[in-house]
């Protein structure tokens, strides 16, 4: 049996090898390879393996990206230490899991669902990597913001917030109903936390939701002068740097 391993730790392939070996004695190992990139290449270029050995967390990515650049049609058995994943979601059809570190007895039912598959000659489901793939790219945007009101905690929802600025060394958070709170993020933070279809850095101090934006007019020196809200109590301007972005931003 042909085995290809995919697997970026040397000392994790060298014991799943070993473990191989004693468990069968028909086992060929084809090549073992630590990166997407490599995998792909190998994919392309060398017939199909009987079965794959697939770590999901690689040096340059994470194995579910190959599905993405090469079509398999060999049974792959998946190895993981991240509990993290859904790892219900990885058996589909010909696909199991084998969590790290790799006990023999685990490895040997692996390999009697090996044999049914055999016996089964079902193919990979591609519809069902597809919508694994999807659902491991989708990013999730924050929805809610922890806020103190009084003595007491209470959360604004993201939809219901206006717009973000930095005055005097604090963070606020500008709503939709006109009320103000400090909130423990940095703007830099809050670029990667926000729903970018939504909100939109326009310089050092703002970040704006799309539904704040009253008016927009042509400022000097190339730049933008935004009317928000609820209004700001001082000029509120897109940086030169920003009005190219900002304006494609616009034309979604």
């Amino acid at each position: 049996m042909d085995v290809l391993i995919i697997e970026d730790e040397g000392p994790a392939a060298k014991r799943l090898v070993k473990m191989m070996k004693k468990i069968r004695d028909d086992i060929s190992i084809l090549d073992i390879i630590d990166s997407v990139e490599a995998a792909v290449k190998w994919l392309e270029t060398f017939p199909k393996p009987d079965l794959i050995f697939m770590d999901i967390q690689l040096a340059d990515g994470i194995s579910f990206d190959i599905f993405a650049e090469t079509k398999i049609t060999s049974p792959v058995i998946f190895t993981t230490a991240y509990d993290q994943y859904t790892l219900k979601a990885f058996k589909v059809n010909s696909l199991d899991y084998l969590l790290k570190p790799i006990y023999e007895d685990d490895l040997i039912k692996s390999f009697e669902q090996f044999n049914l598959y055999q016996k089964s000659s079902k193919g990979i489901d591609q519809s069902a990597i597809q919508s694994l793939l999807e659902s491991l790219n989708k990013v999730e945007y924050k929805e809610r913001f922890l806020v103190k009101v009084g003595q007491q905690l209470s959360y604004i929802t993201s939809v219901n917030i206006n717009y973000f600025y930095s005055e005097d060394g604090f963070v606020y958070i500008q709503t939709n109903s006109n009320k103000k709170h400090i909130i423990d993020y940095t703007l830099d933070q809050l670029e990667t936390m926000l729903d970018p279809n939504v909100f939109f850095r326009i310089n050092r101090k703002f970040i704006v939701n799309l539904n704040s934006i009253h008016k927009i007019h042509t400022y000097f020196n190339s730049r933008l002068k935004i009317e928000l809200n609820p209004s700001f109590n001082e000029d509120v301007i897109v940086s030169r740097d920003r009005v190219g972005g900002f304006k494609k931003w616009l034309d979604k």
